[in-house]
């Protein structure tokens, strides 16, 4: 039964998104109810970016390492900020396998994703948020552009992730009705209320208990005090108004095929929620399907042509759509890095990870993962070729975006280090 209760809770929060914050606008610093103590000059931020297709690696690294590394084809478009970016080769999750199954595992770690028996752990993003959700209105947003999803609870359990536009600017500007708002406090009040519940039954079972137990309770007491202090905050954020931006409602773009219009909308979207600093952690699952994509040249599936075993006029058409996607990526980074909060830049706040489950498509292959690391604390302008037969977990990475974050850290999941040759600054 009280395991019972705390799934159930745990549920709740995520599903109705408890965990808010208020939005970071420089004309509200100095009003900032609860902002965490380096809101005013230093606001770490995450994004997270799948591309559930794969990466074509030969138009993608580059032959030489480090810092004077020749411009590759898929590299070209984000040339402007190649200061504040970083292209890494040779890097895995140890026992990630089973090709497409391993997008379940790309923020994860897990291993054998592939197999009857996995169970998943938490993502990234959720780690964090645990921490650090509670500074903003919304702990965490997980999104996609079809349907697939990074983020997971700790119990293993996928995050349904936003994948309208619409519904996301809703969540983030748009006020609700007086009806809406009571709804909400109720919902954070029964939530409040079964605290409650869960905390007295637990001490009255704790009373026949021997001392292994009561220390398994102690650790179930923490979270319930943490999630108490988490239902607190989000009845102090339900009562502040959202930011206000200079933008309508978006139109969602229903044509599968409009690959430049959805992910455009999407990375808008991306955009604004990091300029209200509504959240500081984001995970997106970008487009790929089956669908042919409106593009000069293309006229075959996405997912056929990833698996394109080195046909030529495959990859020819695979690189057309790559470098549409590497161009939307570049252009946000770019929006990132024009826009400034305080002494630095959106981009510097904000640790971005753009990578793949898949090394190589065509094979489903999972090592040798294609990965772009940009923004945050950290020196760029490099590839950082790692020995793929011998080269740290990329779990390491995470490790480096956690303390990024200010999260005292030394492991997560396979990672137990920081990344070699990323340096923070």
């Amino acid at each position: 039964m009280m395991n019972n209760h705390q799934l159930n809770r745990r549920t709740f929060l995520s599903g109705t998104g408890v965990a808010m914050g208020l939005p970071l606008l420089n004309a509200m610093l100095p009003l900032k109810a609860g902002a965490a103590p380096n809101d005013a000059g230093d606001v770490r931020r995450m994004l997270a970016i799948c591309a559930p297709l794969g990466i074509h690696t030969p138009f993608l690294f580059p032959k030489k390492a480090g810092r004077d590394y020749e411009v590759t084809p898929y590299l070209e478009p984000l040339q402007q900020v190649r200061k504040k970016f970083t292209v890494m080769s040779g890097l895995m999750h140890p026992d990630v396998d089973g090709g497409h199954s391993a997008e379940q595992s790309f923020l994860t770690g897990a291993a054998h994703p592939g197999q009857p028996s996995f169970r998943n752990t938490i993502s990234l993003d959720q780690y964090a948020a645990e921490r650090m959700g509670h500074q903003t209105r919304v702990a965490s947003l997980a999104l996609s552009a079809n349907g697939a999803g990074l983020s997971y609870t700790r119990s293993g359990v996928r995050i349904p992730p936003e994948t309208r536009p619409s519904r996301l600017f809703a969540r983030l500007f748009l006020e609700g009705t007086k009806e809406e708002k009571a709804a909400q406090m109720r919902r954070i009040k029964d939530g409040q209320s079964i605290m409650d519940l869960v905390r007295d039954q637990t001490k009255q079972v704790s009373r026949s208990l021997g001392r292994e137990d009561h220390q398994t309770l102690d650790q179930y007491f923490t979270s319930v005090r943490e999630l108490e202090q988490r239902l607190v905050k989000a009845e102090e954020w339900a009562k502040l108004p959202k930011p206000r931006v200079e933008r309508k409602p978006p139109t969602d773009v229903e044509d599968r095929a409009d690959f430049t219009g959805r992910m455009s909308l999407m990375y808008e979207m991306i955009f604004l929620a990091i300029q209200t600093d509504s959240t500081r952690l984001i995970t997106f699952c970008g487009a790929g399907g089956n669908e042919v994509v409106a593009l000069q040249g293309v006229d075959d599936g996405w997912h056929n042509l990833s698996h394109h075993g080195r046909d030529p006029g495959k990859i020819e058409k695979l690189a057309i759509i790559e470098k549409e996607e590497m161009r939307l990526f570049a252009e946000l980074l770019r929006k990132l890095d024009g826009a400034r909060e305080g002494a630095n830049t959106l981009l510097d706040q904000t640790a971005i990870v753009m990578g793949s489950n898949l090394g190589n498509a065509s094979s489903h292959n999972n090592t040798n993962l294609p990965i772009v690391v940009a923004g945050g604390r950290f020196g760029h302008g490099q590839h950082l070729a790692f020995n793929a037969d011998n080269s740290p977990p990329l779990c390491n990475l995470y490790v480096s975006f956690l303390q990024h974050l200010g999260l005292e850290t030394d492991h997560f999941a396979t990672g137990a280090s920081t990344l070699t040759g990323l340096q923070r600054i």
